[in-house]
């Protein structure tokens, strides 16, 4: 790994903020952003699309206006948009805010998105048409539940890290070992993500597990006040449900709600049980990265100097 010292002028240095859902990155990455003069890239793979507010925890417009912020709003949600595009624009984002002299602060909790823009994406190659169109028949015909099981039996390490619900993502990694016979995740353990064109320092968030839980709740209940649901509606109205971003994490819940799947009691209940485990999945990924540099989200102090160190 290279060193994250500012004593290698030859790559520009980006620092990252990292950690679970409602541990309090934005209102830290806003303080740490001003005490630098630094500029914020989104690395959230939900709150680049546009419409999808509320239920993705944006930032607020007062909140953007008082540091600038990149990689939000910038897709409609019916816009393919992965990991390998957030790389392309979110690297396009960092070397013009080197050069301009700006300190970027990549502030996010989609790991694969903050891999893939630090260290680069493995080359998986275009999907091969005539496998697409099959494994999405075999999700017409045998639903998600056993492609899902499939997957694990194929690609346990890969089913592992991935939502049962999570219908884009199983289905590329069961066309990928459909079309060339090798597991997704043996592609990944080979690329290593080698691919370093920055200094890096990663600072991470972490709280007490029954704190961090209560928060969750919390930001529920505060969502749900500010009108998630109107949100959903007027998103249904114009986009199927079955839409990529109205599938993930909270959407798909209420969705199953208001269109008469679940009791509002049981969406509430499952909304609650599946954000903790995102939670505590984005936590076993960051946890596993030893350059990771762990802080309670009340010590900017103590971040801001390590920032104020990095960037010299």
């Amino acid at each position: 790994m290279e060193p994250t010292t500012p004593h290698s002028p030859q790559k520009p240095r980006v620092a990252a903020l990292v950690g679970a859902t409602a541990v309090g990155k934005t209102a830290v990455a806003l303080a740490l952003a001003q005490g630098l003069s630094g500029e914020i890239v989104n690395a959230d793979s939900l709150q680049v699309y546009r419409e999808l507010d509320i239920g993705t925890a944006k930032p607020s417009q007062e909140e953007r206006e008082l540091i600038p912020h990149h990689l939000i709003d910038v897709a409609d949600p019916p816009e393919p948009y992965d990991a390998a595009r957030f790389c392309r624009e979110g690297r396009a984002v960092l070397h013009d805010l080197t050069r301009r002299g700006v300190p970027p602060l990549v502030v996010g909790g989609t790991g694969l998105y903050l891999k893939a823009l630090l260290s680069g994406l493995f080359a998986q190659g275009e999907p091969v048409a005539g496998v697409r169109d099959r494994v999405r028949q075999e999700l017409a015909s045998l639903g998600l539940p056993a492609l899902y099981a499939r997957l694990i039996h194929w690609d346990p390490a890969t089913a592992s890290r991935l939502h049962p619900h999570d219908t884009y993502r199983i289905l590329r990694a069961l066309e990928v070992m459909a079309a060339t016979g090798k597991p997704l995740s043996e592609f990944i353990a080979a690329h290593r993500f080698q691919d370093t064109p920055f200094q890096v320092l990663k600072l991470g968030l972490r709280l007490d597990r029954e704190e961090l839980y209560r928060r969750i709740d919390l930001r529920v209940e505060l969502m749900l006040e500010a009108g998630w649901l109107d949100e959903i509606e007027g998103l249904l109205h114009r986009y199927p449900p079955d839409l990529k971003p109205l599938q993930a994490l909270g959407y798909r819940h209420l969705i199953n709600y208001l269109t008469g799947r679940w009791s509002w009691d049981e969406a509430l209940t499952l909304l609650t049980r599946d954000t903790r485990r995102y939670a505590k999945r984005q936590l076993t990924w960051f946890g596993s990265d030893p350059a990771v540099r762990w802080f309670t989200p009340d010590q900017i102090d103590a971040m801001a100097a390590v920032l104020a160190e990095f960037f010299g």
